[in-house]
């Protein structure tokens, strides 16, 4: 198993820490607002590398943290005359939601970082004991950059133009402000209601700071309180490789004086039509904006082709998003079910014949396997990955066509569907379901079948298309005329 490491900046054998148990943290939301299609593009990616390395026999355990209280969850949840909790907790719901919608697992620990505060109070207790935090004369206390010797290892920047003594006291900021950073914010009017009073020791003397904690130590706590001093992976988006991840790392093994996280994973950026995303565009979708816009599609229609629309690029190259693409995606999924249904007629259908399983139909199922595990193992190539999976297809369809299908190859093909789709996660087998057919849809198909009869095709081709329209689809085959759900 191969894994491009952000730290390094090169190809490394994945070695886990423990072979029991590896380690996966990845950044949670900041829930102010809905998830956008930028947001849900990395929160697939970090679902397939944890599916890919379940797949190959590592044992995983996940943690996300969401990031209820920072600067934007305090000012928008004002702007809304809501308390921050309830504020956080709707948009959280909305988001935990849109993940199931595609078909994304979710972490094994899910951690609002507002049940965290204890954990922060202890980590910012010992920065300052161990001098790398000190009390701000604006009354927070902040992390000094320069007493760590390997910040910037994982950014690979050089900060010796920095000037001492500035500090920063945002939440997010980029490469050109580079500072100390803070680690506990002192209340400010406009926090309202939101702070946390707190015991600190300075030079020996405990005080009580009525605060509230910064962006950064808040997922370092998580980590803690959750994985301790290491893990094995950390993800999220290239983005926060600084300042959030690099700060991070200052913060965590300042505090454990243990390597943090082994391996580093950053997704790469999206852009729709060729073109940053964002709001002034007009280019700036939410999952509920294109379930409005494709209102007429089936929803896991919709949410499993959008997946598809993420996988169809490495997780290190950017994303060209477009509802053309979206749509050519409709098209390739509507050709999985159609395979995966014919298949399964197949295997309804079977009374008594052939029950072995010939050597080179087993042969070829090895082949598929063993490649599809190939480019998984290389960095999680998920395009490739994806052409192993849809030849694999193809070899399904021209099997079935040959009439040379046993019930155990064919049962091995649905299996094989299986295996391929717990780390694709694109397929829905409960399109296999038997589904009553509504008395209007029967009718309509009685009468398109009477009309071919009459050899009145132009009405047969008319109620055809209609009955497309209603999503119910007309297959003529050797056993006869039926109408089934698309």
């Amino acid at each position: 198993m191969q894994i491009y490491n952000t730290l390094t900046r090169k190809l490394e054998k994945f070695k886990p820490l423990r072979q029991e148990e590896v380690k996966v943290y990845y950044c949670g939301p900041t829930p102010y607002n809905y998830a956008h299609i930028w947001n849900l593009k990395t929160y697939i990616y970090e679902d397939y590398v944890i599916k890919s390395l379940k797949f190959l026999w590592y044992k995983i355990k996940t943690t996300m943290n969401i990031t209820d209280i920072d600067d934007k969850t305090i000012r928008d949840s004002q702007k809304n005359g809501m308390t921050l909790l309830n504020f956080t907790q709707k948009y959280s719901q909305i988001f935990l939601e849109d993940l199931k919608k595609l078909n994304i697992t979710l972490a094994d620990n899910v951690v609002p970082i507002s049940t965290l505060i204890d954990e922060m109070v202890e980590m910012i207790n010992k920065l300052i004991l161990r001098w790398y935090a000190y009390f701000g004369d604006d009354g927070s206390i902040y992390y000094e950059i320069k007493k760590f010797k390997k910040y910037w290892n994982l950014a690979h920047l050089d900060f010796s133009w920095m000037k001492e003594s500035v500090r920063i006291n945002n939440d997010e900021y980029d490469k050109e402000n580079a500072a100390d950073f803070v680690l506990w914010k002192a209340w400010k009017s406009e926090d309202w209601e939101n702070f946390w009073e707190k015991e600190f020791i300075f030079w020996e003397k405990k005080v009580i700071l009525k605060w509230r904690p910064g962006w950064h130590i808040e997922c370092s706590a998580c980590n803690m309180k959750y994985f301790w001093a290491q893990i094995d992976i950390h993800m999220w988006w290239v983005d926060n490789i600084f300042p959030h991840h690099e700060n991070e790392i200052a913060q965590s093994e300042a505090y454990s004086w243990k390597t943090f996280s082994k391996y580093w994973i950053h997704g790469w950026h999206i852009t729709v039509d060729w073109k940053k995303m964002s709001k002034s565009a007009n280019n700036f979708y939410t999952l509920k904006d294109l379930e409005e816009k494709f209102s007429n599609i089936s929803k896991s229609f919709l949410y499993r082709s959008i997946r598809l629309s993420f996988m169809n690029a490495k997780y290190r190259e950017s994303v060209d998003f477009s509802f053309e693409k979206l749509e050519q995606n409709f098209n390739t999924i509507k050709k999985i079910d159609e395979t995966l249904k014919k298949l399964n007629r197949v295997i309804k259908s079977w009374i008594l014949g052939e029950v072995k399983v010939r050597r080179d139909f087993r042969e070829e199922l090895q082949d598929f396997i063993w490649e599809y595990v190939e480019k998984i193992e290389d960095d999680f190539n998920m395009p490739e990955a994806l052409s192993i999976f849809f030849a694999f297809t193809t070899f399904v369809n021209t099997q079935i066509d040959s009439s040379k299908l046993s019930i155990s190859e064919a049962n091995s093909l649905m299996e094989m569907f299986k295996t391929f789709d717990s780390v694709l996660s694109i397929l829905d087998f409960n399109i296999l379901k038997s589904e009553e057919i509504p008395e209007d849809i029967l009718e309509k198909f009685e009468a398109r079948n009477e009309a071919k009869k009459d050899k009145n095709f132009t009405l047969a081709d008319s109620l055809r298309d209609e009955l497309l329209s209603f999503w119910y689809k007309i297959i003529d085959d050797r056993s006869g005329s039926r109408v089934e759900r698309i």
